[in-house]
């Protein structure tokens, strides 16, 4: 008799990329378990029969109560995995940070996917210090590598960064992808998010995501400063995070009209916010050029909207907007530069349609079929 397949799942905050994920796994295998703390829903539901484990929700505060989220859900993995599921399959993904360390510990097959690099992210926010902790951190993680049965990760700039760790392990790189490379970009006339919020004739140049340590909204505010007199370009701060309140009182304090800072849009009004905006800002720390690929990217292509990427020209976010031709990458104090580059596709509707027609062009090659080639590659033992 053929032992029953079996596999477990293991995301602390479950969204769309691992919904489709464990989606392709659930056809496959006997029984699919996906270990989680929340599960968002954008599109795509989980399919019947997988069997959801509740653990401690992941905690977006502040670098302690984000800390002893992961801490709490961690020891509810370690005997989850220990007592109820150790003879499954297992698959980690690096939320919560901690949990893909108890690999050496563990019986069967463990892979692990990348979506983040630790220490080094841990590094970059400041939640620990680059000192002893960081150190044991690293020393882990080549156990950890080693000892994997698949490692994937988002691009080669990542890929690279990991194999500091992982020795002569294969590192698979897949691409993450939109949630929404199934709708078409809401045309600016019928936008309603315009309409309530009376943009419809401002140019708008738009951040929307996490504001923590290491996103540098600074350097945003900076260029918005910069073209303060222009009041036909508006700058749009859409998220949530350790810096929100300090960076509305700069905007404040400098007296910035051009500037909106606001809360994180509801999932059902998310694309038509994207669409509302005539360029995307994303925002790379420097000190984090190969730990991770923000997957707002794909979210942005899909939206049709060309790129000023705040980001080292060595990161993987500038290797993807260079490649696919979205936009333009600039160095956190170029901020003139930034500022007639805006001018630039404000004044310039073929520049600007030829990076949006481009952006959009490029979200057909991330799409959720992606999901289904970490199943092919897991099933390939070679």
């Amino acid at each position: 008799m053929i032992p029953a397949q079996k596999i477990v799942f293991i995301n602390q905050a479950t969204g769309y990329l691992t919904i489709d994920i464990v989606n392709a796994f659930a056809g496959k295998f006997d029984e699919v378990v996906l270990i989680t703390g929340s599960i968002r829903v954008q599109d795509t539901y989980l399919k019947p029969g997988i069997k959801i484990v509740q653990i401690a929700r992941y905690n977006r505060g502040s670098n302690l109560k984000k800390a002893f989220s992961w801490i709490v859900a961690s020891f509810q993995i370690f005997f989850l995995l220990r007592i109820r599921y150790n003879r499954y399959d297992k698959f980690f993904f690096t939320v919560p940070p901690t949990a893909y360390l108890m690999v050496p510990w563990l019986k069967g097959k463990n892979s692990i996917v990348v979506f983040d690099l630790y220490p080094e992210a841990l590094n970059a926010s400041e939640l620990i210090k680059d000192g002893l902790l960081s150190r044991l951190w690293a020393r882990r993680n080549r156990k950890v590598f080693l000892s994997a049965f698949k490692i994937y990760t988002l691009s080669n700039v990542m890929k690279s960064g990991i194999e500091r760790y992982a020795g002569g392990r294969d590192v698979i790189v897949i691409p993450n992808w939109s949630a929404f490379s199934h709708l078409q970009p809401i045309k600016k006339a019928n936008n309603k998010i315009l309409h309530r919020e009376g943009l419809e004739d401002k140019f708008i140049v738009q951040y929307s995501g996490n504001i923590g340590k290491t996103h540098n909204i600074e350097a945003l505010i900076a260029v918005a400063e910069y073209l303060r007199d222009d009041s036909d370009i508006i700058f749009q701060i859409i998220g949530r995070g350790a810096k929100s309140s300090k960076i509305a009182h700069q905007i404040n304090e400098k007296g910035l009209v051009n500037c909106m800072v606001l809360p994180f849009r509801e999932d059902g009004e998310l694309y038509e916010s994207l669409c509302a905006a005539d360029l995307a800002v994303i925002i790379l720390d420097d000190r984090t050029p190969d730990i991770s690929i923000p997957s707002k990217i794909y979210n942005i292509m899909a939206a049709g909207l060309p790129v000023m990427a705040i980001a080292r020209s060595d990161s993987g976010i500038a290797d993807l907007v260079v490649s696919h031709q979205l936009g333009k990458v600039f160095n956190k104090n170029d901020v003139a530069a930034m500022g007639h580059f805006i001018h630039e596709l404000r004044n310039n509707t073929q520049q600007l349609g030829y990076f949006s027609s481009n952006s959009l062009k490029s979200c057909g090659l991330y799409t959720r079929e992606n999901a289904g080639l970490y199943l092919s590659t897991y099933m390939d033992e070679n």
